[in-house]
C-alpha cells in the first residue's frame, strides 16, 4: 500500500528526478520536463510548479543555491537537491515499481456502465475507438523506433504505454467481435432491452442482486 507522502504531487518526483543532474531555476525545470515528455509520463499540472517547489522546499527535499538573471529577465532562485530529497526520491520511485496499486481508468468507468447504451451503437464507438487507438500506437511505435541514439533506459516508460494499449486495443478488438458476430452472452437480452424499453426479468434479476435489502 503506498504511504503518505509530505509532498505526494506526481509533479515533485518529477522535479527531484530532474535536479538531480545540477541545480536549476522552476522555469530550467519545466523546460527540460517538457523537452523530455514528463507530461506524457504523468498527470503534470504546469501551473502548480512553484507551490511544489516551495513545498519540496519546505520538507527539507530541495534547497535553496543562489539565484540567476538571464538577460533583462527578473532575477530567478536556483534549487538544488539535498540527501534527503535524493533519499526521498529513492524511496518513492521504488514504491511506484515495487507496490501494485490498481488505477481507475476512465474506460473502465464507461464499461461499468455499458447496458446505458444499445449493442449496435457500442460496436459503432468501439470501433471508432480501436481506429483511433491503432493509429496512436502505429505513430508512436515509430517515434519510438525513431530514437536510435537513446539508451533503452530512457524509454523504457514508453515501451510499457505502448504495452498497456496494445493489450487494451486486444481485448477491445475481442469484446467487438462477440458483439458483431454475436457470440456475446446474454448479447439477445441486452438488445431487447433497447428494443422494447423494458428491463428482461433475467437482467432486473441480476441487477438487484447488489440492492441493499429494507
Amino acid at each position: 500500500m503506498a504511504r503518505r507522502r509530505k509532498v505526494s504531487n506526481l509533479l515533485g518526483l518529477a522535479v527531484l528526478s530532474t535536479v538531480t543532474a545540477r541545480p536549476m531555476h522552476p522555469y530550467e525545470m519545466a523546460s527540460l520536463m517538457r523537452a523530455r515528455g514528463k507530461d506524457r509520463d504523468m498527470d503534470i499540472k504546469w501551473g502548480s510548479l512553484y507551490t511544489v517547489v516551495g513545498n519540496l522546499e519546505k520538507h527539507g527535499f530541495l534547497a535553496v543555491e543562489g539565484s540567476a538573471r538571464e538577460g533583462a529577465r527578473p532575477e530567478r532562485t536556483v534549487y538544488g537537491i539535498t540527501d534527503a530529497g535524493r533519499d526521498e526520491l529513492a524511496d518513492w520511485v521504488r514504491e511506484l515499481i515495487g507496490v501494485p496499486e490498481r488505477e481507475r481508468p476512465r474506460f473502465e468507468a464507461g464499461l461499468s456502465v455499458l447496458g446505458a447504451l444499445g449493442p449496435d451503437e457500442v460496436a459503432a464507438l468501439l470501433r471508432g475507438r480501436l481506429d483511433a487507438m491503432e493509429r496512436e500506437i502505429a505513430a508512436d511505435q515509430a517515434a519510438l523506433e525513431a530514437e536510435e541514439e537513446v539508451p533503452r533506459l530512457f524509454l523504457l516508460e514508453s515501451e510499457y504505454d505502448l504495452a498497456m494499449r496494445r493489450a487494451e486495443a486486444a481485448w477491445v478488438r475481442g469484446l467487438l467481435a462477440e458483439i458483431e458476430d454475436g457470440t456475446l452472452p446474454h448479447l439477445d437480452l441486452w438488445r431487447s432491452f433497447h428494443a422494447t424499453g423494458e428491463m428482461p426479468p433475467e437482467i432486473a434479476e441480476l441487477a438487484e442482486r447488489g440492492a441493499p435489502e429494507e
